[in-house]
């Protein structure tokens, strides 16, 4: 006997569909052979393909608040919280790098000012950014638009993280080098 068809169920199959298969590997008719209905069952529980791919988008940022709310949990510098945050961000990526390509698909809508569609999405943006702006307002960063100083860090996480996946061959060593070396210089960029 089939468990009755939810939202829930399908946003999961279809995260499982990513990670096996990447975004190009999804289509509601495959998520709904999946889940063995038929793909118009589906439309009772999400509006269409987009509207599945935000789900899983907004599922994957509220991981990634996770992460960061547990990396700068026994942290109480604002400066280690910002190095703790680009670490996490880029982990994330690494571990799950399908679901970190569907999460941009869906920006944080505070980086176009724009009220808050996907909370979770908003949420991810916010919490490293209240480190941004306290290692500022402590003087331990110095006197910088904290927009302009936010939208630096998280470009050069992603930008880290989007070279790390390319496949260039890195081994550990280089991959940890790689991150400390984008993070230091992120950070030392900001000191006062």
């Amino acid at each position: 006997m089939r468990a009755p068809l939810t939202r829930d169920a399908i946003v999961a199959a279809t995260r499982s569909m990513i990670i096996d298969r990447g975004i190009e590997g999804v289509s509601l008719r495959e998520v709904a052979k999946e889940l063995g209905v038929t793909a118009p069952a589906l439309y009772a529980h999400v509006t269409d393909k987009r509207d599945l791919l935000a789900a899983v988008a907004e599922g994957q940022f509220a991981r990634l608040v996770e992460r960061f709310e547990a990396a700068v949990s026994d942290v109480t510098d604002p400066v280690d919280q910002v190095r703790a945050s680009g670490r996490a961000y880029i982990e994330c990526a690494l571990e799950e790098p399908e679901l970190f390509k569907v999460m941009f698909l869906f920006p944080p809508a505070a980086l176009a000012g724009e009220a808050p569609e996907h909370p979770a999405a908003t949420a991810a943006f916010e919490l490293p950014s209240a480190a941004t702006i306290a290692a500022i307002e402590s003087g331990a960063f110095r006197s910088i638009d904290p927009t302009m100083a936010i939208l630096a860090q998280w470009a050069a996480c992603h930008g880290a993280a989007t070279v790390l996946l390319m496949g260039l061959g890195f081994d550990d060593v280089a991959r940890e080098q790689l991150v400390d070396a984008v993070i230091d210089t992120m950070v030392r960029g900001l000191l006062a």
